[in-house]
């Protein structure tokens, strides 16, 4: 009889149960070590198993049958490897990362097989793990059980041939989310403070606070005592912070804007404040941005972080009590600038997901993001200098002074060369007496402030807003007011019961507008009366008059942005244009006309470009690829034409499109060591995008941490818009043509493309750029 084995206490055996496989990285590799139940733990391979490498390719004995004899045959339950975590990831990066990036890619030409010691077998036995897509998921999986402080993992084969819709979905929800996380306070400031932008050579962390809010500048000097080594500064702004020459004044020494704070129990028997979380874009964009969070809470409403997402309203009803606008972003050199409005839809779409058991709360929150929406319309969006009088066109156009610091070095070294010559003297030192007033040119302030229009636009930058933008009434910024005032009457009549106290004191603007309303310097105060429902759809049906009169043109089937100052349109084609029937400002006739004429000038392989190859014009040396131009993709083009097209009953148009977008993501997940990019070249679906400063998202190590905000988003939201058998497709990464061709039938579609799509080889044929090869 053979003596009884007696394990340590606590010891987990690998054939023990195990955590369910498709778990967050924190519950996957959270456990202690696991073990075999070798006789001697010597034997265990678990404590030193070395991964066998695949002979060099130089030599012929590197050609492997599919399968061989000492692969695993008989297999009871779902393969699991014993995987020693530092040696095997020395050896991926050692044999398949050649072009050193840490990270494993069509592009890298390794032999893509990688033999691992299964768990059953006690590492004996092997088994092979081929292709970009497993080795990639192999070196994330064990930088993730780094992370956690793993040695050693068993680890589950199905993570690696993980469905990859379901994983990038997964790692969205679970991680990218949380790495994207920020909170301003004692225990946040060190990340949030750092700037990529910074360009000032001085890199001490500062934070303005708000005029008004004493106790919330004391909480930040008594964090700057209690931790000196951040040599944190903290500055009080003046009432009125938004004042072009102060803003200028701070190009020196940028900071962070304070953001809205919630008073807790320091758990000492006192109050202290509290940062409220919010998502940042990522990257190089390390605040609160406007627009972008807009696309964002869309994005985790649909993984139910309600909480989240509204929290980042709270912080917009702070930055417009405060500093008088929701900000282009949270620095002081953003503090003039705004971004497209999209408050009212964010909040209504958080309050109907709020908890019902606390229904007056949650109408109060309502009630102060709506009040808060209601002064930005007011003070910003139709106030002068934004509104043209003569059309009733809103316009992006703010104050501001000098050349924006926030850019790249050299992004306007071609504008003010001439200049310089002009005077004698350097970029640099011109750049400086410009900005300092010493020099004027009118013509390059004029230049400059298009060029803050363009970033308050927030399609920085594209020809179609080059050296006009400012004088644009543009179909986006349009239709995003229509919603507006839609939806503030809505709320009203809804909500408030046609009644809405505003108790903030502010100017409200004339109705109709006129040149001769905005000449007359008598303003009616907001506090004089109550808001009704009536006169905001008096507005919204003005608006939409306007819009018709002003930006449709029927022989185009399109609505183009108008140039106040010339009075005509502007003839640029830009998707922007399906803004309308996201906002419902178009009639059933302009969606019919809009979709079945125009929608396939913009609709290409990966989805929807920003604007069409014609009226971008040529690329030369001379004039550069501009970002928001043909032939790039943007997720919120992207959602607001599904959302839009869904809203007409075009939901096979909207499914379509969404399934184009998400077959790009998809792909380049897949075909990149999970890649999720700010934007895409929606061509040639390359996320290895040249213009202006590149793209975001793509600096990682070994494993993707945060994606891109809004790019996260879309796949989520994209998601909810696919079919069971057009999710299946998508995971396959089948192409759309063979999607939607006339002839295809979805089901033999995916089956057909299942093997091609997993073949490495096939993977790398599609994605190259031959025209480059051969040049």
């Amino acid at each position: 009889m053979a003596p009884t084995l007696n394990h340590p206490t606590g010891v987990t055996f690998v054939d023990d149960g195990h955590n369910p496989v498709h778990v967050d990285a924190a519950t996957y590799y959270g456990g202690g070590e696991a073990f075999t139940r070798s006789r001697t733990y010597s034997h265990s391979h678990i404590h030193g198993y070395i991964p066998k490498r695949t002979p060099l390719f130089e030599e012929d004995t590197h050609m492997r049958a599919r399968r061989m004899s000492h692969d695993e045959k008989s297999v009871t339950g779902p393969r699991r490897f014993l995987i020693d975590v530092e040696e095997t990831i020395r050896v991926v990066l050692e044999q398949e990362d050649t072009d050193g990036d840490f990270q494993i890619s069509i592009t890298d030409a390794g032999p893509k097989m990688m033999a691992l010691g299964t768990a059953t077998s006690n590492g004996f036995k092997t088994f092979d793990v081929r292709g970009t897509y497993m080795l990639s998921n192999l070196l994330q999986e064990l930088a993730l059980a780094r992370d956690h402080g793993r040695k050693r993992i068993v680890l589950d084969e199905a993570r690696l041939s993980e469905n990859p819709v379901d994983r990038l979905s997964r790692m969205i929800k679970n991680s990218f989310w949380h790495s994207l996380t920020r909170r301003i306070d004692g225990d946040g400031l060190e990340i949030i403070t750092a700037d990529p932008k910074n360009r000032t050579g001085r890199v001490q962390p500062r934070i303005y606070v708000p005029y008004g809010e004493p106790a919330m500048a004391e909480y930040y000097r008594k964090v700057a005592r209690e931790k000196p080594h951040m040599n944190l500064d903290v500055q009080v702004l003046p009432p009125k912070p938004d004042d072009a020459v102060f803003v200028k004044s701070l190009n020196s020494k940028p900071g962070l804007l304070a953001l809205a704070m919630n008073e807790v129990d320091d758990g000492k028997g006192g109050r202290t404040l509290k940062g409220i979380p919010f998502i940042v874009p990522g990257a190089r964009f390390n605040e609160l941005y406007n627009w972008d969070s807009y696309f964002i809470s869309l994005g985790l409403l649909v993984d139910g972080q309600v909480t989240m997402a509204k929290g980042m309203v709270d912080h917009f009803i702070f930055e417009i009590k405060h500093y008088g606008k929701i900000l282009n972003g949270s620095r002081s050199y953003y503090l003039c600038r705004t971004q497209p409005p999209f408050l009212t839809d964010m909040a209504l779409q958080i309050y109907n997901q709020l908890d019902r058991s606390d229904v007056e709360s949650n109408r109060q929150w309502l009630k102060r993001a709506i009040q808060a929406a209601i002064k930005e319309y007011h003070t910003i969006w139709v106030a002068e200098p934004r509104i043209d009088p003569k059309t009733g066109l809103s316009r992006y156009r703010p104050d501001g002074l000098g050349i924006p610091p926030e850019t790249e070095a050299t992004h306007f070294t071609h504008i003010l060369e001439p200049y310089a010559e002009k005077h004698g003297i350097s970029v640099l030192e011109f750049s400086e007496k410009y900005n300092n007033g010493v020099l004027k040119e009118p013509a390059l302030d004029e230049y400059f402030l298009h060029d803050r229009a363009v970033r308050e636009s927030g399609h920085d930058t594209t020809y179609r807003f080059e050296k006009r933008c400012a004088n644009l009434g543009t179909i986006d910024l349009q239709a995003l007011l229509y919603k507006y005032e839609v939806d503030i009457g809505t709320a009203i009549r809804e909500v408030f019961d046609d009644e809405l106290e505003l108790e903030e004191e502010f100017d409200l603007a004339p109705f109709p507008p006129s040149v001769e309303a905005y000449r007359n310097p008598y303003r009616e105060c907001s506090t004089s009366r109550f808001q009704n429902s009536e006169e905001w759809f008096e507005r919204a049906d003005h608006r939409r008059e306007m819009i018709d009169k002003y930006l449709w043109n029927e022989n185009k089937k399109l609505y183009f942005d108008y140039d106040t100052v010339l009075e005509k349109q502007s003839l640029y084609e830009s998707v922007t244009a399906f803004w309308a029937l996201w906002a419902g400002c178009a009639s059933e006739d302009q969606c019919w006309k809009l979709v079945s004429q125009s929608l396939k000038r913009f609709e290409v392989l990966g989805g929807l470009v920003s604007g069409t190859e014609e009226s971008r014009g040529k690329i030369s040396l001379d004039r550069p690829n501009r970002q928001w131009d043909y032939p790039y993709a943007w997720p919120p083009h992207q959602i607001m034409t599904w959302v839009g097209l869904e809203r007409y009953g075009y939901l096979e148009d909207a499914q379509r499109l969404s399934y184009r977008f998400l077959y790009m993501m998809t792909t380049a997940f897949v075909d990149f060591n999970g890649v999720v990019p700010e934007k895409f070249d929606a061509v040639k679906l390359s996320h290895l995008v040249d213009a202006e400063y590149g793209n975001q998202g793509l600096d990682f190590k070994m494993v993707p941490r945060e994606g891109f905000g809004w790019m996260n988003s879309a796949y989520q939201v994209g998601l909810s818009f696919l079919t069971t058998h057009m999710r299946r497709a998508v995971a396959t990464c089948t192409s759309p043509e063979i999607v939607f061709g006339s002839s295809a039938n979805l089901e033999n579609a995916v089956a057909q493309a299942a093997h091609a799509a997993t073949d490495p080889l096939g993977l790398a044929m599609e994605s190259l750029d031959i025209d480059s090869l051969r040049a």
